[in-house]
C-alpha cells in the first residue's frame, strides 16, 4: 500500500516537473508575441469580385437549362389540371394511359433536375475551387509580408482585430 502511494507521489511529481519544464519551452514563444490572423473562406466566395464573377459566369451557362426545367415543369402541372377537369368523363383506359403520361413526365422531369443540380454543382466547385487556390496564395503573400505565425480559416469565433478577410479579398482584386 505504501509503496503504491510513493508510486503515485512520484508519477504526480514527474508529470509536475514536465509540465513546469514545457512551460520554460513554450513561454519564450509567447513573450515574442505571436502573430494570428483569420480569413473567412466562406466571405471570400461570397464577396470577392472573381467569386462574383464566377456566379454570374455558372447562371449565365446554366440559364437556358433553368428555363427548359421551368418550362417542363409547367407543362406538367398544366396537363396534371388537364386530367384532374377531363378525369369524370374520360374512359378508365384513357384516364390510366394519361395517368401513365403523366408519371413518365414527372420522372423524366425529376432526372432533369438531378442532373441539372449535379452538373450545376460541379461547375460550381471548379470555378471556386480556382477561386481558394488564388485566395490561398494571397493569403500566403500576406502571411509573409506581415510576418504571420499563424493564419486560421473559418473558425467559430474571432475578433475583428485578426480578421485579415478585407485583405485577402483586397488582394484578389476586391
Amino acid at each position: 500500500m505504501l509503496t503504491q502511494r510513493t508510486l503515485r507521489s512520484h508519477r504526480v511529481l514527474a508529470l509536475a516537473a514536465a509540465v513546469g519544464l514545457g512551460a520554460l519551452f513554450v513561454a519564450p514563444s509567447y513573450a515574442q508575441g505571436t502573430k494570428i490572423g483569420f480569413v473567412s473562406t466562406e466571405r471570400i466566395l461570397r464577396d470577392s469580385k472573381p467569386a462574383k464573377a464566377a456566379q454570374a459566369k455558372i447562371e449565365s451557362e446554366f440559364k437556358k437549362r433553368d428555363q427548359e426545367l421551368q418550362r417542363l415543369a409547367d407543362n406538367l402541372r398544366s396537363e396534371a389540371q388537364k386530367l384532374d377537369k377531363d378525369a369524370p368523363v374520360l374512359s378508365e383506359a384513357d384516364r390510366i394511359k394519361r395517368q401513365r403520361k403523366l408519371q413518365d413526365m414527372d420522372s423524366d422531369l425529376q432526372r432533369k433536375r438531378r442532373e441539372f443540380q449535379e452538373d450545376f454543382n460541379r461547375r460550381r466547385n471548379e470555378e471556386f475551387s480556382a477561386i481558394v487556390e488564388k485566395a490561398d496564395a494571397a493569403i500566403k503573400k500576406i502571411a509573409e509580408q506581415q510576418n504571420y505565425d499563424l493564419i486560421i480559416q473559418d473558425a467559430v469565433t474571432v475578433s475583428p482585430r485578426v480578421d485579415i478577410t478585407d485583405q485577402v479579398i483586397g488582394a484578389l482584386g476586391g
